[in-house]
C-alpha cells in the first residue's frame, strides 16, 4: 500500500506546520485564514468552531459579511451560544471571540470596563468579524466556513503530502502483522475529498448500511426506526442470586460475574471474521516493520474492527486526521438577563453535605449517593469475590430522583471561595461498588465523562468534549504481573480478558467490546493464585484492571532488542561556555551503574561542532580514541562496529572518556553546529538494533543539513496579535524522526540555551519519535546554579527511570465508539496503533471520541489501553489497562459525571494543535466558547428554573477558572513578553505532560507556609508533611506579614512580605530580616529547627509527586523573578487580560444573549 494514509495522518508534507500525534489535515495548512479544513458531514460538538451561521450556499468560501477577517476584541457582541436560528424579521445576535486584549490599562475595579471588551449590558455594539472559535460542531444550521475544531468526528481521508514520499524504514520489529502487504491499495485520492461532498470512500462517520449495521446518516446517530436487532436478547427477569453458578448455556442473562452490557447486534458466535486486511487494521504500512504478533492471528494488538466499530474499510486513515467542525447546535434562543439582583438565600454559598465517604472530597461526595442503593441489585452471587452482575437497571437510574453534589447550582458571580482546600480528586464513576472497586485507577486512564451519553446526538447537547486521557506506562508501586502460555483474548476484536468481561458458565465468556462469545482456555480454568482448579472468574486478569503480561515466543519475530543508549553531545564553543558537560560527564559517571539494562547493554557517544567526532570503545584499547568525520554533507561511520559498545565490557574505557570530554574541548574557538549531521550519523549506528539516542544542544544549528535561521523577532513578543513560527521552518527533523521511529529509534532532546534555538523545528525529532524534550533556558553553570540543580536532577532521573523499547499501544473501545484523533508524543502507525519506539514512564497520551452507533441497550461501555513493549532486560511484556463507564441517556447524569480537570486537560491539547494549525487567537476563541457552550446548555437543558447570575453545576464550578489560566498560560497567552520557545515548550508540555502534572502548569497551587503546624498532616516514611489549604490566586490572598508558596508545576516561588515574621526568617531562612534576603535564593538552608523541617518536608514532598525537578525561587518584592510570579495570580486583572471576576461576567453575558 501507499504512503499516502501515513503521511497525511502524521503530516508529513514539507515545511508544513506540524500537528503532533495525527497531525491536522495537509489540507488545511494550505489554506486561507478562516477557511474551513476539509469539511466533514458529521455534525458533531465541536469546541473550536465559528458561532455564525454561514450562507446559504455550499460554497468552500465565506461570503458576504463573513470573510476571513482576524476576530476582534472580544468583548463586542457575538452570536447566541445556542444558535437556534432568529425568527423571521429578528436579526441573530452575534457571539464575539475571545480575541487579544486591549492594550490600554482600564479602571481597577469589580464590574465591566467601560472599554471595548466589556461593553455595558444596554449596549448594543455593531457586530464584529466573525471569529472561528468553537469547538463542538452541531447539526441543523448551515455549514459556517470558519476553522473549526472537531471534537467527535473522524475526518475524510487524506492524500499524500507534499513530500515525503518513502514511508519510514522498517527494521523487523518485534511485532508480527498479518499480510499486511496484501491489503487492498488505498482509495483515490481526488479534490473531492476536501470538497464539500461527503468522502468517496467508506468512514466512519459516513458509513453505508451493510450486514449487521443499521443504515446511518451523516449526522451520525442512527436514524429512527432503524436500530439493530439485539443480540442475545435480555431475558424479561433479571438476575436471581441463588441461582447455581453455573449452569447450561444461558437462556437468560448471564448467571454471575461481570456487567455484561446487553448486545445490540445479530450473534457473533458463529459469525464470520473481518477479513484478514480488516481485521489487523489495514493501515499498517507495508513496508514497516511488522507489527505485534498474536498466537492466532499472528497480530498481538490487530483488532478484528477497529475495537469493535462495526466495519472498517481497509486502509482507512480518517480516524486519526483532524476533522472540520460544521455549525453550531440550535438551541432556544437564551433572554437576556443583564445585571440581576443577588441570589436568593438558598443559592449563596451552599454548605457542602458531610455524609459521603471519606475517601472522596466534599465536592465530590454527593455525586453517588443517588447510587448508593446500587448494590442491593447487585448481590453478591454464590462463586466468591468475582464483580457482581450489572442490573439492568442501572441505565434506567437517572440522578434526577434526587439531586447529587455533582449537581448542586452554583452561583459563580457570588460564590467567590470555590476552590477547595487540597487536591481535587477525579470523580468517581456511578457503578455498582463491586466494579467500582476495582476499575483502573484513574491516574492511568481518565474520561473526560465518567458517565457516557447515549447517543452523538446527546453527547453535541451537552457541549463537551469526549476523550480519554492515559498515563500508560506510569510507575506503580503494586502491578500485578502474570506469565502463561496462554493470554486469552477475544478471537474476534483481540481484546485481553478483563475484569469487566461476563462469564456465561465455566467454559465461555463473553467480550465486553465486541460481545463475541469466547471459550475459556483449558490452562485458564487454573488459578495461579489460589491454586485452584475451574474458578476462571478469579484469575488475576479477571480481578485486575491494570495486569501486566510476560508475553509468549508468539509476541516476538526477532529476539528482543538489548538496552542501547547513544549520546549526542553539542561541544562547540557556545556548549562549552554553558559548562552543561561537566554536568552531563559527572551525573553520567554517577549513575552509570544504574541505567536500565541487562549483560547486553550496549552505549556510544558522538560530539559535534562544525565537525562530527566518533569514539572507538572497542574491548582491547588502551584509551578512548576520537575519530573527526569533516565530510558532514556526505557523512559515513568510520568504524561501524567499535562505536556502540558493550558497557559491561568496556566500562573502564567510557569512564576514561567521561572524564576527559570536558577537558578535550575547553579551549575550542568552533562556533558552529552541524546537529543535522551528527542526527543522521547516530541514526546510522542505531539502526540495526534500534535504541534510544540522549541529544544535547545549545544552539541555533548553523552548519549542513537542517540548518535553521532564527526567526524570532524580540520586538515583536509581547505587541503582536497572533503569533507567527509555531510551525517548524523545515520538515528535515520530521522525516528523519520517522526513519528513526520505523528503526525503534527514540530521540530525547535536551534543550541548554540563552538564545533562540527555534523549538519549533528542533521539536520535531522528539514528538514523532515518542521522545521527550527538556528545555533549560538561559542555562549557564555560574549565572544560573537553580538550572544547573533542576537539570542534575532531571538527568539523574532520565538515566535511571524504567524504560521499555519497541513498544506499540493499541486503544480498543466498545463497539460504537470510536477513536479519532491522538495526542502525544508518538508515530500513528495505522488507525489506531501507536508506534513508540520507547515508552518512559513519564510520558502522558490523549485521544478524542466520538459515538458512532447509538448505546441504546447498554448500561456500561469499556475501554482497553494494551501496551507491548520490551523491557530492559530483554522480556517481551504487554500492559493492559481497562476502564469500564455507565451509559446514560439524560444530560443531567451526563454532566454531574463531568471530570472538569480531564476535560481542561484534553481542550489544552486541542487548543496547541488549534494555535499550530489554524492560529493562537483562533485556539484563545475555541478555549472562551468551550466554557460558554457547556454553561449555556446546562442553563437550558437541565436547569428546571431559570434564576439570574452565572450558573454552574458544582461539578464544573471550576471550569470558567481553568479556561481563563489557560489564556492566561505561557503556551497561550498575548499582551505579555513570551519567548517563542519558551511558548513552544509550555505547548509541548501540555501535549505530553500526564494530567496531574500539567494542571499544576495550567493552575498553580498557593499555600500560606510561614505558619505550618502538624494539624492534619500527613506522616509518610517517618516523615511529618504539613498540609496547608489552597488558596486562590489573588493577590488579595497575599500578607506583606506572610511567606506564600506557588507550586506552578515546573518551577516553585517562595514569596516573602516585606514585613514577614522574623520568626520565618530567622528560623527557616536562615536571616536575620527581611533586608538581608538573597536576591537569587534557591536553596532553603537545612536548620535544626522545627520550622525549617516541616517546610523543607512540605516542600520536598511536593517535588517527589512529579519526575521532574522544580526549581525554587526565594523572592522579594524588588526581586527580577517578581513579574514571572505575579502573572499566575490568574485571577488578577492585567494591562492585557481580564480579572476572573471579569471574565464571568463576560461569560454571562454571552450565555444571556
Amino acid at each position: 500500500m501507499s504512503t499516502a494514509g501515513f503521511n497525511s495522518q502524521n503530516g508529513t508534507g514539507t515545511g508544513q506546520a506540524y500537528a503532533n500525534g495525527p497531525s491536522q489535515n495537509p489540507v488545511a495548512l494550505q489554506q486561507l485564514p478562516g477557511v474551513n479544513y476539509g469539511m466533514t458531514h458529521q455534525p458533531t460538538y465541536n469546541p473550536m468552531q465559528a458561532k455564525a451561521p454561514a450562507p446559504a450556499g455550499p460554497g468552500l468560501y465565506p461570503t458576504g459579511p463573513y470573510q476571513p477577517i482576524p476576530p476582534v476584541s472580544s468583548y463586542q457582541s457575538g452570536l447566541p451560544p445556542t444558535s437556534y436560528p432568529a425568527p423571521p424579521g429578528q436579526p441573530l445576535l452575534t457571539r464575539p471571540p475571545m480575541a487579544g486584549l486591549p492594550s490600554h490599562t482600564p479602571p481597577q475595579s469589580a464590574s465591566p470596563s467601560p472599554g471595548p471588551r466589556l461593553p455595558p449590558a444596554q449596549a448594543t455594539p455593531p457586530p464584529p468579524p466573525v471569529s472561528s472559535s468553537s469547538y463542538y460542531q452541531t447539526p441543523q444550521q448551515p455549514q459556517s466556513m470558519t476553522p473549526t475544531w472537531q471534537y467527535n468526528t473522524a475526518p475524510p481521508p487524506m492524500g499524500p503530502p507534499a513530500s515525503m514520499n518513502t514511508p519510514p524504514r522498517g527494521l523487523p520489529a518485534n511485532h508480527v502483522s498479518s499480510a499486511a502487504s496484501s491489503t487492498a491499495p488505498p482509495p483515490p485520492v481526488s479534490s473531492a475529498a476536501y470538497s464539500s461532498a461527503p468522502p468517496a470512500h467508506v468512514s466512519h462517520s459516513t458509513t453505508q448500511p451493510g450486514p449487521g449495521m443499521p443504515p446511518t446518516s451523516l449526522h451520525g446517530y442512527t436514524q429512527s426506526g432503524t436500530a439493530p436487532p439485539p443480540m442475545n436478547p435480555m431475558a424479561p427477569h433479571t438476575y436471581q442470586p441463588n441461582r447455581a453458578p453455573y449452569g447450561p448455556p444461558p437462556t437468560g442473562p448471564p448467571p454471575t460475574m461481570k456487567p455484561a452490557p446487553p448486545p445490540t447486534g445479530p450473534p457473533m458466535a458463529n459469525a464470520t471474521p473481518p477479513p484478514p486486511d480488516a481485521q489487523c487494521g489495514g493501515a499498517v504500512n507495508s513496508t514497516l516493520s511488522p507489527t505485534e504478533p498474536d498466537n492466532q492471528e499472528g497480530d498481538i494488538e490487530c483488532p478484528g474492527t477497529m475495537a469493535g466499530n462495526g466495519p472498517q474499510a481497509p486502509n482507512s486513515y480518517n480516524h486519526v486526521d483532524n476533522k472540520m467542525a460544521g455549525p453550531p447546535q440550535p438551541g432556544p434562543p437564551g433572554r437576556h438577563l443583564g445585571h440581576y439582583p443577588s441570589l436568593p438565600p438558598g443559592y449563596q454559598n451552599t454548605p457542602t453535605p458531610h455524609n459521603a465517604t471519606p475517601p472522596m472530597h466534599p465536592a465530590l461526595q454527593a455525586a453517588t449517593q443517588p447510587y448508593t442503593q446500587a448494590p442491593q441489585p447487585y448481590q453478591q452471587p454464590p462463586v466468591g469475590p468475582g464483580p457482581a452482575q450489572l442490573s439492568p437497571s442501572l441505565a434506567a437510574m437517572s440522578l434526577q430522583s434526587s439531586t447529587p453534589e455533582a449537581l448542586r447550582v452554583v452561583n459563580l458571580l457570588q460564590e467567590r471561595n470555590l476552590l477547595p482546600p487540597g487536591p481535587i480528586p477525579a470523580p468517581t464513576p456511578c457503578l455498582p461498588q463491586d466494579l467500582q472497586k476495582i476499575n483502573c485507577n484513574p491516574e492511568v486512564f481518565r474520561c473526560t465523562l465518567t458517565s457516557i451519553p447515549q447517543t452523538q446526538s446527546l453527547l453535541n447537547k451537552a457541549k463537551m468534549p469526549l476523550g480519554l486521557l492515559l498515563h500508560p506506562f506510569k510507575d506503580l508501586s503494586q502491578l500485578p504481573v502474570v506469565t502463561s502460555s496462554t493470554i486469552v483474548r477475544c478471537r474476534s476484536c483481540r481484546t485481553y480478558i478483563n475484569p469487566f468481561v461476563s462469564f456465561l458458565d465455566q467454559r465461555r465468556w463473553k467480550c465486553n467490546l465486541c460481545y463475541r462469545v469466547n471459550d475459556v482456555p483449558e490452562e485458564f480454568m487454573y488459578n495461579p493464585v489460589s491454586r485452584s482448579y475451574g474458578e476462571p472468574h478469579k484469575r488475576p486478569e479477571v480481578q485486575n484492571a491494570t495486569i501486566e503480561f510476560i508475553a509468549p515466543s508468539e509476541y516476538m519475530l526477532r529476539p528482543p532488542q538489548p538496552a542501547v543508549y547513544l549520546f549526542v553531545l553539542d561541544v562547540s564553543h557556545n556548549a562549552v561556555e554553558t559548562g552543561y558537560l561537566n554536568v552531563f560527564c559527572q551525573s553520567l559517571l554517577d549513575n552509570i551503574n544504574a541505567l536500565p539494562g541487562d549483560s547486553r547493554t550496549k552505549v556510544g557517544f558522538i560530539t559535534f561542532d562544525s565537525t562530527i567526532h566518533f569514539y572507538n570503545l572497542q574491548e582491547g584499547l588502551s584509551q578512548p580514541q576520537m575519530l573527526i568525520v569533516s565530510d558532514i554533507e556526505d557523512i559515513f561511520l568510520p568504524t561501524p562496529d567499535s562505536l556502540l559498545v558493550n558497557l559491561n565490557e568496556c566500562k573502564e574505557l567510557v569512564q576514561d572518556l567521561l572524564k576527559s570530554l570536558p577537558t578535550l574541548f575547553e579551549k575550542t574557538m568552533e562556533t558552529q553546529s552541524a546537529l543535522g549531521s551528527a542526527l543522521q550519523a547516530a541514526f546510522k549506528l542505531l539502526s540495526p538494533t534500534g535504541g534510544r539516542m540522549s541529544v544535547f544542544q545549545t544552539q541555533l544549528p548553523n552548519l549542513g543539513v537542517g540548518a535553521l535561521q532564527s526567526r524570532e523577532d524580540p520586538n515583536q513578543r509581547a505587541s503582536a496579535k497572533d503569533i507567527q513560527h509555531l510551525s517548524p521552518a523545515t520538515d528535515f527533523y520530521k522525516k528523519l524522526a520517522l526513519d528513526c521511529s520505523g528503526q525503534q529509534v527514540a530521540v530525547d532532546l535536551f534543550l541548554l540555551s540563552s538564545q533562540y534555538c527555534d523549538l519549533a523545528s528542533l521539536g520535531c525529532i522528539s514528538r514523532y519519535s515518542a521522545g521527550s524534550i527538556y528545555y533549560y533556558p538561559s542555562y549557564h553553570h555560574q549565572h544560573n546554579p537553580a538550572q544547573v540543580e533542576c537539570f542534575q536532577k532531571d538527568l539523574k532521573r532520565y538515566l535511571t527511570r524504567k524504560i521499555g523499547f519497541e513498544a506499540v499501544m493499541r486503544i480498543r473501545c466498545t463497539k460504537g465508539l470510536s477513536i479519532h484523533t491522538f495526542h502525544g508524543n508518538f508515530f500513528v502507525r495505522s488507525t489506531d496503533l501507536l508506534s513508540l519506539p520507547n515508552v518512559n514512564p513519564d510520558a502522558g497520551f490523549a485521544v478524542q471520541m466520538s459515538i458512532e452507533e447509538n448505546l441504546d441497550d447498554m448500561q456500561v461501555v469499556s475501554f482497553q489501553a494494551a501496551l507491548l513493549y520490551t523491557s530492559s532486560k530483554g522480556e517481551r511484556r504487554i500492559r493492559v489497562h481497562t476502564l469500564c463507564l455507565p451509559v446514560v441517556n439524560s444530560l443531567s447524569d451526563i454532566f454531574a459525571g463531568a471530570d472538569v480537570q480531564a476535560i481542561t486537560g484534553l481542550l489544552a491539547c486541542m487548543a496547541t494543535d488549534r494555535s499550530v494549525t489554524a492560529s493562537l487567537s483562533d485556539a484563545r476563541d475555541a478555549m472562551t466558547n468551550a466554557s460558554i457552550d457547556s454553561l449555556s446548555s446546562y442553563r437550558q437543558s437541565v436547569l428546571t428554573i431559570q434564576q439570574p447570575g452565572l450558573l454552574a453545576p458544582a461539578c464544573l464550578r471550576l471550569f470558567p477558572l481553568y479556561i481563563l489560566a489557560l489564556l492566561k498560560q505561557k503556551a497561550f497567552r498575548t499582551g505579555t513578553s513570551t519567548r517563542l520557545d519558551d511558548r513552544v515548550f509550555a505547548m509541548c508540555q501540555l501535549k505530553y505532560q500526564p494530567l496531574a502534572y500539567s494542571m499544576l502548569m495550567i493552575h498553580p497551587s498557593l499555600y500560606r507556609i510561614d505558619d505550618l503546624t502538624d494539624e492534619g498532616a500527613l506522616n509518610i516514611n517517618e516523615r511529618t508533611i504539613p498540609q496547608p489549604r489552597l488558596l486562590q490566586l489573588s493577590v488579595e490572598k497575599l500578607s506583606r506579614e506572610a511567606a506564600f508558596l506557588m507550586d506552578a508545576g515546573t518551577v516553585m516561588y517562595l514569596w516573602i512580605g516585606r514585613n514577614c515574621n522574623p520568626t520565618f526568617l530567622t528560623q527557616v531562612l536562615g536571616v536575620p530580616s527581611y533586608a538581608a534576603v538573597p536576591d537569587n535564593l534557591y536553596l532553603l538552608p537545612e536548620l535544626d529547627t522545627a520550622e525549617s523541617q516541616r517546610t523543607r518536608a512540605f516542600i520536598g514532598w511536593l517535588r517527589d509527586q512529579r519526575p521532574f525537578f522544580p526549581s525554587l525561587h526565594i523572592i522579594r518584592d524588588e526581586s527580577q523573578r517578581k513579574a514571572s510570579f505575579m502573572q499566575n495570580m490568574i485571577e488578577d486583572r492585567t494591562e492585557s487580560a481580564l480579572s476572573y471576576y471579569e471574565f464571568l461576567l463576560h461569560l454571562q453575558q454571552q450565555i444571556s444573549k
